[in-house]
C-alpha cells in the first residue's frame, strides 16, 4: 500500500475516508489505534494508505478536494 497523506486532523481523515469510499477506492487508516492510545493529544499522525494501483486516482481525488499539494503528499 502507498501512503497518500499523514495528518493529525480527525476531520480531514473523516473527509478523506468519505471521498475514497464514494470513489470505490480501497484504503486503510494506519496508526488509528496508536493515536487513541496516546490520549488523542494529536502527537501521532494517522496515515491514509491506498493500494498501489489506485494511488494515482486517489491522489487526483484528494488534490481536487484541496487536500494534497502538487508534491503528491503533505
Amino acid at each position: 500500500m502507498i501512503e497518500l497523506i499523514r495528518t493529525n486532523d480527525a476531520v480531514a481523515i473523516s473527509f478523506i475516508e468519505s471521498l475514497l469510499r464514494d470513489a470505490d477506492i480501497d484504503y486503510h487508516i494506519a496508526d488509528r489505534n496508536m493515536s487513541i492510545m496516546e490520549g488523542s493529544l494529536g502527537v501521532l499522525p494517522r496515515r491514509v494508505l491506498v493500494a498501489e494501483e489506485q494511488a494515482e486516482e486517489a491522489r487526483r481525488l484528494l488534490a481536487d478536494a484541496g487536500l494534497l499539494g502538487t508534491g503528491g503528499e503533505d
